[in-house]
C-alpha cells in the first residue's frame, strides 16, 4: 500500500528561507555597527560628542541606539526583499561571520584605542 499524500499538509509545504537569512545578516550588520561606532568614539571627540545622548552613560547611549536601529531596520529591508526567495545561505552566513568578527574587534580597547585622538 502507497502513501496518499494530500497537498498543503504542513510537511508537505516548503518555506521559503529568505526570513531567516535576513535576519541572521542584521545580527552581522548590527554587530559590525557597533563595533564601528566604537572605534570612531575613539577616533573623534565630534563623534564621542555626537553618541552622547544621555550624559549618566555617555557614549555609550548612542552606540548602542544606533546599533540596534541598524539591526532592525536592515532586518526589515531585507525581510521585505527575501520574504518568498531561498537567497544561498553560505554566502550570507560567511559574511554574518566577517561582519561579526570585525565587529568584536572594534570593540577590543587594544583596536580600538589605536585610533585615539590625542
Amino acid at each position: 500500500m502507497s502513501e496518499v499524500v494530500t497537498p498543503g499538509r504542513l510537511e508537505d509545504v516548503e518555506r521559503p528561507t529568505g526570513p531567516i537569512a535576513a535576519a541572521v545578516l542584521a545580527v552581522g550588520i548590527g554587530a559590525f555597527v557597533l563595533g564601528l561606532l566604537t572605534t570612531l568614539n575613539e577616533a573623534s571627540t565630534g563623534v564621542h560628542d555626537f553618541l552622547e545622548f544621555d550624559e549618566d552613560v555617555g557614549p555609550l547611549s548612542g552606540k548602542t541606539i544606533i546599533a540596534v536601529i541598524a539591526y532592525l531596520g536592515s532586518w526589515a529591508v531585507l525581510h521585505g526583499v527575501w520574504r518568498r526567495q531561498n537567497p544561498p545561505l553560505r554566502p550570507i552566513l560567511i559574511a554574518t561571520s566577517v561582519l561579526i568578527a570585525l565587529g568584536i574587534l572594534g570593540t577590543f580597547p587594544t583596536f580600538f584605542q589605536a585610533f585615539a585622538s590625542d
